[in-house]
């Protein structure tokens, strides 16, 4: 292999050459002997004007270009750089391929040789790395990069995340780089020439494994470590009473630690429910630091009660923050030792033996391949075996289906099984002081007769106010066309050689003859997928046809009512439903014949042979699952759940999904979970409306608890000095006009409150049309020019990747729907405006608001004031807190719904958020008052 690397980056004025875009920055960073030893770097004139957007983007204009070289003048000199070199670049295909074509447009010929993309390396050998973004990247490594999106500063840190990537690889066992440089043949860039080289230097010399890793059963990958707490039994340890007992223990590990009145109270609250055994209801403001305020009485409960402790939250984030920051501060605080354990559900977990089976298949499939050596790297440094740890591609989460962990069937002991990561979570669990999971692991445990959380007196909840929701959403089914389809895929039709081909290939080598003849079960398998595609296509037909009836938006959701089981209409997807039921029992029924006579041998069957039955196994489990979701959903009706049909115009038959939900959890939860426990802990910083706990403990069932503490323990931030709430005087009222003329309305005095900001603002929206509208009445108004607007929905990417380009920009304005009402954090001056567009109550037609309202009625309540406020109330305090994150924040926040000043129920909104100073405004009095403000 050549030492020489040169390091490509180009700026273009866009995506493609063949629809007239052109260079304007071009940079070649040249990489020898793992040095830089050389940089080229040139502006290009593209013949024309430079588009405003990338202007922005690149800080690029028509001016600095004018005067440059054309790319015919300097394309000589870049092909004389490129000879012999191996043609390195963030996303090669993009610039390599737009090189080309600007070398074929002018007559040269086009670069021949090897190349390498960072992008693809970097997934690679950082498999954890939550973005494979250049800037992102660079930043995570502390290789500074001065002007991203220029082509000089691009290509420079390239090189050195190159570098960085060729260090890394240098260090990694001489086993796991021999699979890398095998399976990396079916990469897109040539990084198998990269491997080999550092292989063949590596073979040089004789290894030493790292203490912390091993080599078994051909894979390398970190050892097991156990825990073991040394803790003196006899002693008693004192939770901290008095305040400054509390102020000693935390000011000892917290650098700058400031008392916070809120955060003792809620320690002494949480402490003492834990040891009187009570429920507590704590609605805790922001900044209280109610994760260190009930994390560290829950320690001295566990040690002194010697019993672990449940902490269940909804988010990943917050299960991250616990033990990354919390977990570690309590560590070095305690007089005590300690033990956590995080714990999921078990298909979060590697199953290592499917894994070490599967590194024999003969792939052609890139994501297969990309997924097998990021998983191979990840070994070598995951505690956990969680897919959660790892940035897998769409493909490469299918791939993990197969090798996730399933269970096991065969009588034969898994070689794995003592390297298990999800055995070893549960039996770490059994002795922790702390085990945190997830709101859903927590209900599917529940659940399960061999029940580890069952055993759990003591649980904390955090984020409480999802709890009722995960519930009905656990409780609930839900049927998708594309899921279904990949199921039949993977048993998979004779010809198709899938699993049901390479079952009857080990039947035949093992001489059995099976009961029901494979050319009968062939011709079920594709009896059931072509059922399959007529029942989502009968589905499909009703749902448009009550679609049109209604004159509803193209995405929209369509109640499955009782009366449609007897319509003509509605016979053949309940036959189709009928037949898939049956002919899944036959697929069954065969299947399970030919997989206990491969039981009654399995000491003659290898591994390989092993590992594809428990793979059937775990196929036939999902098709199990599969027959009772349509019983259910299509068949077997319950008075107490609500059904519907989700589906989007564009996209039929893929995008059709059924889907039901219990009416309410309260009798599951309040009988069946919380009367069973000593103490539970719900805590979040929106559990009340109004002061009142009402409706949260009536929706959990929680009200015919005794011994249920409630307290409200409000932010320590100084709100009134922090912020103020403006309602426009000058806008329509929003129930008056059509969603078209508010949204024009709002549009204009979202553009001049923006300027006046300078951006800085986050618009939170209710339904996606109208976020769509403004968004666009705003980008062609051609008013915010110098402005970047990021939209949920329009704009590509993540809601993790929509804020971080909302932080990167100086003028820059984001436009979110649902998942941005809350779990927003982006503190400091980026975010200096809040604005509400639309009082964030569910629509009354929605499914399950209009099948709670029904309920409510008949028990003879109002359903607005029993549900759809409170529930729309709570949602507010969420987003309204997206603007105060810190107490060195400030900024205004703007409600354009008049109906928070015009209406009775308006003051529940108003009364449940800290009382700050309310304004009513005309636009020209907003600008003056953002200007004093600002």
């Amino acid at each position: 292999m050549t030492n020489r690397f040169v390091v490509i980056d180009i700026e273009t004025t866009g995506n493609s050459s063949k629809k007239g875009d052109r260079i304007i920055q071009i940079a070649a960073v040249i990489v020898e002997n793992e040095q830089i030893v050389d940089q080229y770097t040139t502006f290009v004139n593209p013949c024309t004007s430079i588009p405003v957007f990338i202007e922005e983007l690149t800080g690029i204009n028509d001016e600095m270009v004018k005067d440059a070289p054309l790319f015919e003048e300097i394309a000589d000199d870049l092909l004389k750089i490129l000879e012999g070199s191996i043609f390195v670049a963030h996303n090669v295909l993009f610039d390599l391929s737009f090189l080309q074509e600007e070398f074929k447009r002018i007559g040269r010929s086009e670069f021949v040789g090897l190349t390498i993309d960072t992008v693809e390396l970097s997934r690679v050998l950082f498999p954890s790395s939550d973005s494979f973004k250049l800037f992102d990247l660079t930043e995570s490594f502390s290789i500074h990069h001065e002007r991203p999106h220029q082509a000089d500063s691009d290509a420079f840190v390239t090189a050195k995340l190159l570098l960085h990537c060729i260090n890394f690889a240098k260090e990694l066992p001489l086993i796991t780089l021999e699979q890398l440089s095998l399976l990396a043949v079916g990469l897109k860039s040539d990084i198998e020439v990269l491997f080999e080289a550092i292989l063949h230097r590596k073979k040089k010399h004789i290894e030493n494994l790292p203490e912390h890793l091993e080599v078994y059963r051909g894979i390398a990958l970190r050892k097991k470590k156990k825990k073991h707490i040394e803790r003196n039994y006899r002693e008693r340890y004192e939770y901290p009473i008095s305040p400054n007992e509390k102020e000693k223990l935390l000011s000892q590990t917290i650098k700058h630690f400031e008392v916070r009145d809120g955060q003792f109270e809620m320690m002494d609250i949480v402490y003492e429910s834990l040891r009187l055994k009570k429920t507590a209801l704590i609605e805790a403001g922001t900044g209280v630091g109610k994760s260190l305020a009930y994390l560290l009485p829950s320690l001295y409960q566990s040690v002194q009660e010697n019993k672990p402790i449940l902490i269940s939250t909804y988010t990943v984030q917050l299960q991250e923050q616990l033990l990354q920051n919390e977990i570690k501060k309590l560590e070095n605080m305690l007089p005590f030792a300690f033990k956590t354990v995080l714990l999921k559900g078990r298909q979060h977990y590697i199953n290592l033996f499917m894994f070490e089976q599967s590194l024999h298949d003969e792939d052609t499939q890139y994501d297969e391949i990309l997924s097998k050596m990021q998983i191979l790297v990840w070994l070598l440094n995951t505690e956990t075996g969680d897919i959660d740890e790892i940035n897998l591609s769409s493909g490469g989460k299918l791939f993990w289906n197969r090798i996730k962990q399933g269970g096991w069937h065969l009588k034969d002991k898994d070689p794995w099984v003592s390297r298990d990561f999800y055995l070893n979570a549960r039996k770490e669990a059994e002795n922790a002081d702390l085990v945190i999971t997830n709101h859903a692991m927590m209900l599917i445990d529940f659940k399960q007769e061999s029940s580890l959380f069952r055993t759990f007196d003591y649980v904390i909840i955090d984020e409480a106010h999802h709890f009722e929701k995960c519930a009905r959403h656990f409780f609930g089914k839900k049927l998708e066309y594309i899921p279904c389809k990949y199921l039949c895929s993977k048993l998979g039709a004779f010809e198709k050689k899938q699993a049901f081909f390479q079952l009857e290939k080990l039947i035949d080598s093992n001489k059995i003859t099976p009961k029901t003849p494979a050319f009968e079960l062939d011709f079920s398998i594709i009896e059931l997928e072509r059922s399959i595609d007529e029942l989502f296509l009968g589905i499909a037909d009703r749902w448009m046809f009550e679609r049109n009836k209604q004159g509803t938006q193209a995405k929209t959701q369509i109640r499955l009512v009782n009366k449609w089981m007897d319509e003509s209409k509605w016979q053949p997807v309940k036959y189709c439903a009928e037949k898939i039921i049956a002919t899944i029992n036959e697929i069954n029924s065969s299947i399970n014949g030919r997989l206990t006579s491969l039981k009654r041998i399995s000491e003659k069957l290898n591994e390989k042979e092993k590992a594809f039955v428990e793979e059937i196994y775990n196929i036939m489990n999902e098709f199990h699952e599969l027959q009772k979701t349509i019983q259910m959903l299509l068949i077997q009706h319950s008075n107490d759940h609500v059904y519907w049909i989700e589906g989007d115009v564009k996209v039929i038959p893929n995008s059709i999904t059924v889907q039901s939900q219990p009416i309410s959890v309260k009798n599951q939860l309040g009988t069946a979970f919380f009367s069973k426990k000593k103490s539970t802990i719900l805590t979040s910083a929106t559990l009340t409306v109004n002061n009142s706990f009402s409706f949260f403990e009536n929706e959990l069932g929680l009200n015919h608890l005794e011994h249920l503490v409630k307290k409200q323990i409000p932010s320590p931030f100084y709100y009134k000095e922090m912020t103020k709430l403006i309602i426009p005087n000058d806008v329509p009222e929003i129930l008056h006009v059509s969603s078209k003329e508010y949204a024009e309305s709002i549009s204009s005095h979202l553009i001049a409150i923006a300027q006046a900001t300078k951006g800085r603002m986050l618009v939170l929206f209710t339904a996606n049309e109208m976020l769509r509208q403004t968004h666009n009445f705003m980008k062609e108004s051609g008013l915010l020019e110098d402005f970047v607007l990021i939209a949920q929905g329009i704009t590509a990417g993540s809601r993790t990747r929509l804020i971080k380009n909302f932080q990167r920009f100086e003028k820059a304005i984001l436009f979110g729907t649902n998942s941005f009402w809350e779990g927003v954090d982006i503190p400091g001056e980026d975010l200096s405006c809040l604005v509400i567009v639309r009082l964030p109550f569910s629509p009354p037609d929605e499914p399950y608001i209009w099948a709670k309202s029904k309920a409510l009625t008949a028990e003879g309540k109002n359903p607005f004031t029993a549900y759809s406020l409170p529930e729309a109330v709570i949602r507010f305090k969420q987003g309204f807190g997206r603007l105060i994150r810190r107490d060195t924040d400030k900024g205004i926040v703007i409600v354009f719904d008049r109906r928070i000043d015009t209406t009775k129920y308006g003051k529940a909104f108003l009364q449940s958020i800290p009382k700050i100073p309310v304004k009513h405004a005309s636009l020209k009095e907003i600008i003056e008052i953002v200007e004093k403000w600002f």
